[in-house]
């Protein structure tokens, strides 16, 4: 995989390309709750913001129960874009392998145009038309 070509149903990146994305590669490995909610937020179009959905995941994973928050998401997203279920179900993906599971979600959006950094309002903003041109007047 790995081309980096958005179509529709079909993943740009494969699952175990984290290092096309190196920073993003680091920080997952580090700290994967800002990766998540940056991630999440983007996928629910700013219903909640990146800082609620890391904290969310953050004590979830605490607990053990991270992956069955998180693969909800990789559902969601998918179905936005008529994603394969591959390799194996998502709460199979984001159980045994939750880095390389949210490294390809970042990719994904990145690939099709989004900035998960920037947020919900900064892709909002960006993803509008331009504004129609007015006529030309004299002063």
């Amino acid at each position: 995989m790995g081309s980096g070509t958005a179509t529709q149903g079909q993943w740009t990146t494969g699952l175990c390309d984290c290092f096309e994305d190196f920073g993003n590669c680091c920080m997952t490995c580090c700290c994967p709750c800002i990766t998540f909610g940056r991630n999440a937020e983007i996928i629910e179009r700013g219903a909640m913001s990146c800082c609620a959905n890391a904290c969310i995941f953050y004590v979830l994973n605490h607990v053990g129960c991270g992956c069955l928050y998180s693969c909800g998401y990789r559902a969601k997203l998918r179905s936005q874009y008529s994603l394969p279920e591959e390799p194996c179900n998502d709460c199979c993906v984001h159980f045994f392998c939750v880095s390389c599971a949210l490294c390809q979600e970042h990719r994904e959006l990145k690939n099709r145009g989004f900035d998960p950094a920037a947020g919900w309002a900064g892709n909002a903003h960006r993803m509008n038309a331009p504004g129609v041109a007015t006529g030309m007047s004299r002063n």
